[in-house]
């Protein structure tokens, strides 16, 4: 009888922590989104950051935390730079940003200038983990304000209609494939993925854009429906390819910030990936 309670305790007070965790880091988001224009820009700039920070502690070689700055700086630029050109607050032209995008040039340089200094034994594994971490967290992030001040209005139901189609889908996979899910997906890399789920969460994630339509009049019903089509087969890619990247380092989550979420990582994995093909989208449509 005692072997049996207490494995149900342990999970009751794991699926508490995760309840909990989910509600505050929900409110965090709305608040964040919906509060102020500023608010959203600091809400996925301090995102940005710590998605980096993440991922480069567990790819850069720890010698020498440097060149861990310097990548972060070089991460965080993007979203420095699209967050003043599209800010409502400030009249940036052209210029602005092709100046920024010629800046960005010279600063990759001193990832290549740092590691002449150090005595790291894979200075060009560094450098490279540093730039994939400007082209897999920093550039996709960059689109939020982008689409967050789309045709220069601010359009906060979107991010957060995103948002909410990324969490839709993710829960619908995980339901459906824990209830029905037989045939896997891709064993090598996530074996408790199914095709069940999958299509679960397409399912649940077109549920969600109807409804977001009749919420938010930003965007027609077949936009939204595009946009859950893309979250569902690009989010799920992006949950796949941070779990390639777990599995090469061999660790189960991407950070313990998020009792019983796990890392930022894990939280975004799915949402930065999409972000490209959303906003191309939302940029052919403008």
């Amino acid at each position: 009888m005692i072997i049996y309670i207490f494995p149900q305790i342990f999970y009751m007070q794991g699926l508490v922590q995760r309840v909990l965790t989910a509600i505050v880091f929900v409110v965090i988001m709305v608040g964040g989104v919906y509060l102020h224009p500023l608010s959203l820009i600091a809400l996925f700039l301090l995102i940005t950051a710590m998605c980096l920070w993440e991922y480069l502690d567990l790819t850069l070689s720890k010698d020498n935390s440097g060149r861990k700055w310097i990548a972060l700086f070089l991460g965080l630029f993007p979203f420095l730079l699209t967050a003043l050109y599209n800010s409502p607050y400030y009249e940036i032209s052209d210029t602005f940003l092709y100046n920024g995008l010629l800046l960005f040039l010279p600063l990759v340089a001193l990832s290549f200038v740092y590691e002449l200094y150090t005595s790291s034994e894979k200075p060009f594994t560094n450098i490279g983990v540093s730039l994939l971490g400007v082209f897999y967290i920093g550039i996709p992030l960059a689109l939020v304000p982008m689409i967050a001040f789309r045709a220069g209005v601010f359009h906060p139901n979107i991010i957060f209609g995103l948002l909410l189609l990324t969490w839709a889908n993710d829960t619908g996979a995980y339901l459906i494939g824990s209830q029905i899910g037989r045939t896997k997906l891709f064993p090598r890399i996530s074996p408790k993925k199914t095709w069940e789920g999958s299509f679960g969460g397409v399912l649940v994630a077109f549920m969600a854009a109807y409804l977001l339509s009749m919420v938010f009049k930003d965007l027609a019903l077949k936009d939204w429906l595009v946009l859950a089509l893309l979250v569902s087969v690009f989010g799920s890619i992006g949950d796949l390819v941070e779990s390639m990247l777990k599995r090469s380092l061999n660790i189960k989550d991407s950070g313990n910030l998020l009792p019983g979420h796990g890392g930022m990582l894990d939280r975004f994995d799915a949402f930065l990936f999409l972000l490209p093909f959303a906003g191309a989208y939302l940029l052919w449509i403008s």
